[in-house]
This record gives structure tokens, C-alpha cells and sequence, in this order.
């Protein structure tokens, strides 16, 4: 129940008691304490009784709905600040927390409460830069030792000195590298667009031929792993963005649906044009994601199930960076997921 509904509820019962009681001293005056008034009134052919019945019908009625009118509208004005405080709270997300809300200045308690608001938000705002600064700058620096190791580790893996132990230590330490030097690209990545320093190109882009150019990646990641891919559909369609990162996207939501899948499973991958948007649907037969989780499968680093990502290579960047760059083009995501049968990917562009 809402705050003025309560307040009206409470209202109403107080003003009901009131007029109740004053009602009831009303009658113990008119009727029993004061028989001489009773006397008098039957001598001029009423009775105390009903004159009572007469104050209480055109005095007291009137004035119980005039304070229940009033109230109503007193209580709705007096409310209406904080109904407009919350509809701003609801807009305030990670990436509007540098906005203020406006304050009435009358110096009340919610004008007290805005400004408590915007002190918070403030603050959340300072931490929030930080960690992207930190991140920024961490993800930076290891760069260059990642790339120094990697040299090293390709120099020892040429020299015809090394034992055939030692060169499959180095390849495995290689293949660690290029995962972690993965992870920094992609939280370098999300960190500039978190701090608005990626700059997307504007360009006209032909979506069926990325799409067809993944579809034929995909059947070559596909094989090993005894899966089948379909392009059940793949209408022209030409949206303004950023190839390379419209095929990052892309090459993101097909490596997950060939990882996340069953044996003998397969992917299904459909482009379709309707009321100018471009529709992607990527569909894969893996074991799903259970309803609970859904709503955190784009947060950084989240992995649905933990033995099983254990098992697959990945470090749960993928989606988040993928989300990323359909907000940046103007896009929806959403994704589906039915445990053991069907998890489905639906991707909506706006067509040039």
C-alpha cells in the first residue's frame, strides 16, 4: 500500500472517531444531560432527538466530507514532491550519476533529502571514475610485461637448443599468456567505453556479410566439436556502425553458443529485416541457463555455472563487451534460455 493511501487510511479513521465522538457529546448534551432543552423543544413541537438528528445531518455531514475533500487534496500536495523525488531516483543509473536532481529550495526535509541524494550519487560518481581509472591504467601497464614474456617465450620455443619437454612448458605458458593478455584487452576495452574514449565508426555496414562471413567461421569452430551450424536466414540488411566491432560481436555470441553446447548439438544463426530493424538471433542446444541467473549473464567476469566454466575457456567478458556494443549502435539485447533444450540470442539494430 502506498504512503498516501495509508495516510488517507489513518486520516479518515481519526476524522471518523472525532466525528463520532463529538457526535456522541453532542446527543449526551442535547438529549440526556439537559432534559429542559428536551421540554422546550416539544413544546415548539420537536423533540430533542430529532434536532440532534437535523445538527448532525446538514452540520456535521457537510463538514465531515468538506475534511475529507480537503485532506485529500492537502495530502496529495504535500506528497507530490516526493512522487516526483522517486520517478528522478528511478532514471539515476551508473552512467547519469554525475547529474543532479533539482531541489525545490524551501529548505524542507525534502528539499534535505534531494540534496542528501545528490551528495550520494556524488559520491558513488567519484568511486565509480576510480575504479575505472584504476582499471584503465592496470589493465594498461600489464601490457607491456605480457608482451615482453611473450617475446622471451617465443625466443626459447625457436631455439633449436630446447628439449621437447621444455617446449611444450612453453607452449602451454604461451597459451596462458595470450588468455590473460585476452582479459586486459577486454577490460581495457570496457573501461574506455565506461570512460567515453571509444570512438565508433559511422559507416554504412552490409550485417548479411558479416553475418555469412561468421556463419563460415563458425562451421570451421564448429567441427571439432561435432556441432552443426544453420543459417536458417540472412536478409540484406545494411545498418550505420563500426564493422570491426559489429564483427567482434558477432564472433562473441557464436564462440559462446559453439562452447556452451551440447554433444552432437547445434547452432542456429538467422539475420532478418522488418520495420526497419535488423533482427540477429543466435540459437544454440546447450544446457541453458537456469532463471535465476539470467539476469546477471552480461555482468564482467560472471560465469553461469562454476564447474562448468571450469571446463571452458573463457574469462565471462564476452557478453558484457557484447552489450556494450549493441547500446553503442543503438541496439537491444536479450537473451532466452529454456535449461536442456534451447538458449536463444536476439540481437535488434536499427537499419539505415
Amino acid at each position: 500500500m502506498r504512503i498516501r493511501h495509508q495516510l488517507m487510511l489513518w486520516y479518515v479513521t481519526i476524522l471518523l472517531a472525532g466525528f463520532a465522538l463529538i457526535g456522541g457529546l453532542t446527543y449526551y448534551e442535547m438529549v440526556v444531560a439537559h432534559p429542559v432543552i428536551n421540554q422546550a423543544l416539544i413544546r415548539e413541537g420537536y423533540t430533542a432527538l430529532e434536532e440532534f438528528g437535523e445538527v448532525m445531518i446538514f452540520g456535521g455531514l457537510p463538514a465531515l466530507l468538506i475534511s475529507l475533500v480537503g485532506g485529500w487534496f492537502l495530502m496529495r500536495r504535500a506528497l507530490s514532491p516526493i512522487r516526483t523525488l522517486t520517478l528522478a531516483l528511478e532514471r539515476v543509473h551508473a552512467e547519469n550519476l554525475h547529474q543532479r536532481m533539482e531541489r525545490s529550495g524551501n529548505h524542507d526535509e525534502l528539499d534535505r533529502l534531494t540534496e542528501v541524494f545528490n551528495s550520494m550519487t556524488l559520491r558513488l560518481d567519484d568511486s565509480f571514475n576510480h575504479v575505472r581509472e584504476f582499471t584503465l591504467h592496470a589493465s594498461h601497464e600489464l601490457k607491456t610485461p605480457l608482451t615482453i614474456l611473450r617475446g622471451e617465450i617465443e625466443t626459447k620455443l625457436r631455439d633449436t637448443v630446447t628439449s621437447t619437454a621444455d617446449r611444450e612448458f612453453f607452449a602451454a605458458q604461451l597459451d596462458e599468456i595470450a588468455r590473460l593478455a585476452k582479459i586486459v584487452d577486454g577490460l581495457t576495452l570496457l573501461a574506455k567505453a565506461d570512460a567515453g574514449q571509444v570512438t565508433l565508426a559511422q559507416e554504412p555496414v552490409r550485417l548479411d556479410e558479416l553475418v555469412r562471413d561468421i556463419f563460415a567461421d563458425a562451421q570451421l569452430l564448429a567441427r571439432p566439436h561435432h556441432l552443426e551450424v544453420e543459417l536458417s536466414a540472412c536478409d540484406e540488411a545494411i545498418i550505420r556502425g563500426d564493422r570491426h566491432r559489429l564483427k567482434q560481436l558477432l564472433l562473441n555470441l557464436t564462440d559462446n553458443a559453439i562452447k556452451y553446447n551440447q554433444p552432437q548439438g547445434r547452432v542456429t544463426i538467422g539475420l532478418s529485416r522488418h520495420n526497419g530493424t535488423a533482427a540477429l538471433i543466435i540459437a544454440n542446444t546447450g544446457p541453458g541457463i537456469p532463471p535465476e541467473k539470467l539476469p546477471r549473464v552480461f555482468d564482467r567476469f560472471y560465469r553461469g555455472d562454476a564447474a562448468h566454466g571450469n571446463e571452458i575457456e573463457g574469462c565471462g567478458l564476452g557478453l558484457s563487451i557484447v552489450r556494450w556494443i549493441v547500446k553503442a549502435h543503438g541496439g537491444t539485447i536479450q537473451l532466452e534460455s529454456n535449461p536442456k533444450k534451447l538458449t536463444t540470442v536476439t540481437v535488434e539494430l536499427p537499419a539505415a
